[in-house]
């Protein structure tokens, strides 16, 4: 779905080991160049590949991928993706979430004891094939740390948003010259309604909360949240709902 000029939010349909969902990555982009905004579930990067080429873009034209934090739905197919482009991708990131993203530290959310208890309802060979991916998260090395108020020169200008809660390193960003804000998961999005992050994934929910106030200060018209896609209703006054109402 194209939300403004070089601006693409892709709707990526998945079979994650909870259940069907649907991914929002961003694909920011013009006729020479792109940056890919996180990546998918491991071994669903062709159908990022997919969307892309919709958008008029393949894979050796990436400059860069950012990964907003370190949750396996957004990193899973980055270095697939790199592959795929045949050529050094580099891959950005905030420091909090290095370690966890470079495979250096096991996920937060998602480590084989924590996935095990949250999947016990699948049957054993369901269980184990899950399992499997997060017993063997990619190992993705970070080029450049990322850090709140810097502004990537790239496509009009992407300002870095410090968003911490859901993940200790956790950024959106705001395309300065859209006027779009990429939430990541800082925000989950409803019919166009937005919320907060989701409770049961985000382990420190005051922070994540407080996190929103950042938005605040920045001119948006549009949100896109990986979570439920685009809100561009009043979207000021719903993230000032969310910050003195805590959902």
């Amino acid at each position: 779905m194209k939300i403004a000029n070089g601006v693409e939010m892709l709707e990526i349909h998945v079979t994650s080991p909870r259940g069907p969902m649907v991914l929002n990555p961003t694909l920011i982009y013009d006729e020479n160049s792109a940056i890919l905004v996180d990546a998918g579930m491991p071994g669903q990067s062709q159908l990022i590949v997919d969307a892309m080429d919709k958008a008029g873009i393949t894979p050796s034209q990436l400059k860069a991928i950012i990964v907003t934090h370190q949750d396996l739905d957004h990193t899973g197919g980055v270095l697939e993706i790199i592959h795929a482009a045949d050529k050094p991708v580099p891959v950005y990131a905030h420091e909090l979430d290095q370690p966890y993203i470079e495979g250096k530290l096991p996920l937060v959310k998602s480590n084989p004891e924590r996935m095990a208890k949250l999947l016990s309802h699948l049957p054993e060979e369901e269980l184990d094939k899950a399992l499997e991916i997060f017993r063997n998260q990619p190992k993705i090395p970070v080029d450049q740390l990322l850090e709140d108020g810097q502004v990537l020169p790239d496509f009009g200008g992407i300002q870095v948003v410090f968003t911490p809660g859901h993940t200790p390193g956790h950024i959106s960003l705001y395309l300065q010259q859209s006027k779009t804000l990429i939430a990541a998961d800082a925000m989950v999005s409803s019919e166009g309604r937005l919320h907060g992050p989701a409770e049961q994934n985000t382990p420190d929910m005051g922070t994540a909360i407080r996190s929103l106030s950042k938005f605040l200060a920045l001119d948006i018209e549009n949100v896109i949240c990986y979570h439920g896609g685009l809100s561009q209703d009043n979207v000021r006054e719903q993230i000032l709902r969310l910050t003195q109402e805590g959902n």
